[in-house]
C-alpha cells in the first residue's frame, strides 16, 4: 500500500488528539515501508481550541468541521466520505485517544501481505491496543461465541495473525477493495456499533478481518457499565442515558442487533426497557440469578 488516508474524528479532547496525531507522524517517519499518508480529521464542534491548534501544528491535515451532533460514527463517516474524493489504497481508521506505536505500519502491512497470500484477497486489519499502564488488552477483534446470547471473546495479540468475526475500529486499516465491495460505515449509527456492523458485514461476505501479531497502540478503556447505577437515579435521567449516543445509545444498538442477531433482538429490546423501568429488580433478581 503506497497511498493511505488516515481518518479521525474528535470532540473536545485537544491534548489527546494532538498526541495521537504526533504519534501517527512519528510512526510513519520510522516505518520501514515508504508510503504517502493524508490525514482527514472531522472536528465535531470542539470548543477547546482543537481545530486552531491542529491548524497551527499540523497545517497539512484536512480539517472538516461538524456541528457537535455527529458523534463518533457520523464523524468518521464524514472524514471517510471526504477521503473518497481521492484514490487511496487503504483507509486507516483511528480513535483520537490512541497513542500509536512505531510498529503500526509494519504490523498492518504484514497483515495485508498475509491476507493476500492466504485468502487471495485484501481485507480489514485490526491493530490491537493495550492500556500500557495496567498492562492489559483494551480493544481488538472478537469472536462471536453464541449468537442468541451474544457472547463474544476479545482476542489479544499472540504473535500470530488471527481471524475474527467483528472488531473495534480504534486502529483499523480497510483495503480499498473492501470499500469497493461493501462501502463505508452504514448510516444510522451515531456513536456505537458502526465498527461492529462494518466488520461483521465484511466477515459474512467472506472478507478476512485479521488481527495484527502485536499491540499497535496505547488506548485506555473508557467504557463502563452505564446500567450500573440506574437504581440510584431518576427515571428521567435513566431515559436520557438510554437515548444518549455517548451513553447506552439504545437506538444504534437496536439497529445493530436487529440486523445481525434477529432472534435475540426482541429479548434485547425487552430487557433494555426492563432495566430502564425496573433497575432495582433487574439488579437484585436477574443479575443475582446469573451468578
Amino acid at each position: 500500500m503506497k497511498n493511505l488516508a488516515a481518518l479521525y474524528t474528535c470532540h473536545n479532547r485537544r491534548e489527546k488528539t494532538l498526541k495521537s496525531l504526533e504519534s501517527l507522524y512519528k510512526s510513519q517517519k520510522n516505518s520501514k515501508a515508504k508510503f504517502k499518508l493524508d490525514i482527514y480529521l472531522t472536528d465535531d464542534g470542539s470548543t477547546d481550541g482543537t481545530s486552531e491548534e491542529v491548524k497551527k501544528r499540523f497545517p497539512e491535515v484536512h480539517l472538516i468541521q461538524g456541528d457537535g451532533n455527529l458523534f463518533w460514527a457520523e464523524g468518521m463517516r464524514k472524514s471517510w466520505l471526504r477521503a473518497l474524493d481521492k484514490e487511496y489504497n487503504g483507509f486507516l481508521l483511528l480513535n483520537d485517544d490512541v497513542e500509536i506505536y512505531e510498529n503500526i505500519f509494519d504490523q498492518l502491512f504484514a497483515c495485508h501481505q498475509y491476507s493476500l497470500k492466504n485468502y487471495q484477497k485484501a481485507g480489514i486489519y485490526i491493530g490491537p491496543t493495550e492500556d500500557k499502564f495496567l498492562n492489559k488488552l483494551t480493544y481488538s477483534g472478537s469472536l462471536v461465541l453464541n449468537k442468541f446470547l451474544y457472547t463474544t471473546k476479545r482476542l489479544p495479540p499472540t504473535g500470530e495473525f488471527q481471524i475474527c468475526d467483528l472488531a473495534n475500529a480504534n486502529i483499523m486499516l480497510v483495503s480499498n477493495s473492501v470499500v469497493q465491495e461493501i462501502g463505508i460505515f452504514t448510516e444510522g449509527y451515531s456513536h456505537a456499533a458502526a465498527d461492529y456492523d462494518y466488520t461483521l458485514t465484511a466477515s459474512r461476505k467472506g472478507i478476512p478481518v485479521l488481527i495484527c501479531r502485536e499491540y499497535c497502540g496505547h488506548c485506555e478503556d473508557d467504557h463502563r457499565d452505564t446500567y450500573e447505577n440506574f437504581e440510584t437515579i431518576s427515571l428521567a435521567e435513566r431515559k436520557k442515558i438510554l437515548n444518549n449516543p455517548t451513553g447506552i445509545a439504545f437506538k444504534s444498538r437496536k439497529k445493530y442487533m436487529k440486523k445481525f442477531f434477529p432472534l435475540r433482538y426482541p429479548f434485547f429490546v425487552f430487557f433494555g426497557y426492563f432495566k430502564l423501568y425496573f433497575p432495582r429488580v433487574y439488579k437484585t433478581v436477574i443479575l443475582a440469578g446469573r451468578r
